[in-house]
């Protein structure tokens, strides 16, 4: 038991580093906008349609990835996944055209996509009770990817070349699917629900397409789907525009961004990893814990983004505590929605479940950094900024409200039908 214990700890290592390094893979062309829009020559609109290529081309893909992931094994899955991102990525530094840019870049969308396969995968490692902590460790790695990424623009890429620098990337992309590959087993689903524990073997859970319908006649997930139609609006405008908006509206140079946004980000990342174990200690004491935790997150967030942004230029101070606070309270939500999904839905259908869920969140967000762009290239970066993040911000909140009348129940279903499957054994 104790071998399997640290087993499943070395997977979560193993996908932390695979998330770490696709995500400083994915979020650097932020940090290197300038660099590449002084390349190609291009404007904030045009560079909000190279975000968007490769957001829309993810989120046609969900639906495939989460049925795949939910037939076949997932581990091999997020192999080819791995190498996808590293072959992408090295065609994107290829080409000298804009049209080919936004092409390429285009392509490594395909692997954005395979996050739920990672997700249900770790989810038959670790009980409901852990699961938010464990989301919470694993999702350090974005905020913490996107600072290795700004680290890589700030201080590497002037004297290395922005190209060299997907160069590496995508290599290390080849060397996280040979790890995955070697290193990672697939597990049975549902082997870790709490009615199946001490049981050596459980029934195979396979797809179902009734059971893939029931999703959507879960109250839970029409709240949980609407709240991530908005809620990913900010994260791609903060991405994709925050450090231009630094360095063009607030007179930042490279070294005050860095010292400013390291921090922040530093503190984003212990947001998510806070987020995940206040709400399995909420969720603990009643089935709505993890909602409310999220929608604390999404309304205190919104209120200090505010502040920060309407801070005048000068007291850099104030508008870095405000930047702190916001970053504390961004994550909050995103383990728990994701642990939501998995508490209101069976086994066999999680990755489909979570892959309509991301479906959802980007056929709107997909658009953030063409509308921001827009914005921005009419009025400023500061009003793109405050108008799609408060907005989105506020519509979540309303959201979640929603989801507490229904989760509840929606829970007591699903452990219902797994006791019922436990006695079956």
């Amino acid at each position: 038991m104790a071998q399997s214990s640290r087993y499943r700890w070395f997977v979560v290592v193993i996908f932390f580093f695979f998330m770490l390094l696709h995500q400083t893979d994915k979020l650097l062309i932020g940090p290197l906008k300038s660099a590449i829009s002084d390349d190609f020559g291009i404007n904030n609109t045009q560079f909000g349609l190279v975000i968007t290529g490769a957001l829309i081309v993810s989120t046609v893909l969900y639906p495939i990835w989460g049925y795949l992931y939910d037939r076949y094994a997932r581990a091999k899955l997020l192999t080819l996944a791995a190498f996808i991102w590293g072959a992408t990525t090295w065609l994107s530094a290829i080409v000298r055209t804009y049209p080919a840019f936004v092409a390429t870049r285009a392509s490594t969308g395909v692997d954005d996509s395979s996050y739920p396969g990672l997700y249900t995968l770790i989810a038959d490692y670790f009980g409901p009770a852990l699961r938010g902590k464990v989301y919470g460790v694993l999702q350090l790695a974005q905020p913490i990817g996107y600072l290795v990424g700004m680290v890589l623009a700030l201080m590497i890429a002037p004297g290395l070349g922005w190209r060299n620098i997907f160069y590496i990337t995508g290599g290390l992309g080849i060397v996280i699917a040979i790890l995955i590959f070697v290193g990672v087993r697939e597990m049975p689903r549902g082997k870790a629900e709490p009615e199946f524990e001490g049981k050596d073997e459980i029934a195979q859970f396979r797809f179902s397409w009734e059971e893939a319908k029931l999703i959507f006649k879960k109250r839970t997930m029409w709240f949980v789907f609407l709240q991530g139609f908005a809620g990913v609006f900010p994260w791609n405008v903060i991405t994709y525009f925050f450090f231009d908006y630094l360095e063009k509206e607030r007179g930042y140079d490279s070294n005050s961004i860095l010292f400013t946004m390291a921090p922040v980000i530093l503190v984003l990342a212990a947001g998510y990893f806070v987020g995940g174990a206040l709400g399995d200690a909420a969720f603990k004491r009643t089935n709505k814990g993890r909602i409310l935790v999220s929608s604390a997150g999404v309304l205190l967030g919104a209120i200090f983004l505010f502040l920060a942004i309407q801070t005048p230029v000068e007291a850099r101070s104030v508008f870095f505590i405000f930047m702190l606070l916001t970053a504390i309270f961004m994550p909050l939500s995103s383990p728990n929605v994701i642990s939501t999904v998995y508490d209101v839905t069976v086994p066999e259908v999680r990755s489909t479940a979570q892959a309509t869920e991301y479906f959802i969140e980007n056929a709107g967000a997909a658009f953030a950094p063409l509308l921001a762009g827009i914005i921005a290239d009419a009025f400023s970066l500061q009003t793109a900024i405050l108008t799609i993040c408060i907005s989105a911000w506020l519509l979540c909140f309303f959201f979640y409200l929603g989801a507490l009348f229904f989760v509840d129940g929606d829970i007591k279903i699903l452990r219902s039908q797994m006791a019922e499957r436990a006695k079956a054994m």
